[in-house]
């Protein structure tokens, strides 16, 4: 049979994808459940994956990239010399989509799932233009919503990570370097103070201003306690498996 390669983020809509996929295709098709491991994640996802994995019956697999055997984004920046730029994070490329090259060579899947919604159609155009043609938008052809990947979690008994319940908009690092709002790192200072002063130091070191505040970028030690930006919830950046930047 052929193979479809489900790439589950830890998030509760890559999540739900899986279980569409499941459903559709599970006669038909060999499914594999692939996640890459990033160590700067909260520790609850690795309990979201285990609930998710005995809710589908499929053991999830993973996929790394051996130059990082650690799996740490703080250790590619570190090696790097660089945390994030215009053109993204060092770590997008090798944790999430260096990682996914090499199993895609080893695995030769015929298809890919993501966790597009279908409030995200326009980032599933985007990576079928500039990543892959073969992906399944199983999400897209049931309408189903981020808020509707929630609601289906919670009607399965299974908690979503902790990260949400904390605040953050998804499941992603805490501490994503992606992130320039001040809003989202003064929400990190607040709740993993440790994490923002790690982030302090290293980008103070690397030269890396993180975060955009009154028109300039600056860094993290920089930031007002009381600054604000935009709502987290309409932050445009979003790391999910393929660890992109909504534009």
């Amino acid at each position: 049979m052929k193979m479809i390669a489900v790439w589950f983020s830890c998030g509760a809509a890559s999540a739900v994808a899986a279980f569409k996929t499941i459903e559709k295709y599970g006669n038909t098709h060999t499914i594999r459940i692939i996640n890459n491991p990033v160590i700067e994640e909260d520790s609850d996802n690795t309990r979201f994956l285990k609930d998710v994995e005995k809710w589908l019956g499929l053991k999830v697999e993973t996929a790394r990239n051996p130059k990082f055997p650690d799996n740490s984004a703080v250790s590619v920046w570190d090696k790097r010399k660089f945390m994030s730029g215009v053109a993204g994070a060092p770590c997008t490329a090798e944790l999430k989509k260096n990682a996914r090259y090499l199993w895609e060579k080893e695995n030769k899947p015929d298809y890919h799932v993501l966790g597009f919604t279908f409030d995200e159609i326009k980032r599933h155009e985007r990576f079928i233009l500039s990543e892959r043609e073969n992906v399944l938008p199983v999400l897209i052809d049931n309408r189903i919503t981020k808020s509707d990947c929630y609601k289906i979690l919670q009607k399965q008994g299974i908690q979503l990570p902790r990260v949400y319940t904390q605040g953050y908009p998804n499941a992603n690092c805490i501490g994503c370097v992606k992130a320039t709002s001040p809003t989202y790192w003064n929400h990190v200072r607040e709740k993993h103070e440790s994490v923002f002063n790690e982030r302090a130091e290293q980008s103070r070191r690397l030269g890396a201003k993180l975060v955009r505040y009154k028109g300039e970028r600056i860094f993290l030690d920089e930031l007002p306690t009381d600054a604000k930006g935009r709502p987290m919830k309409n932050m445009d950046f979003e790391c999910g498996i393929f660890c992109e930047e909504r534009k």
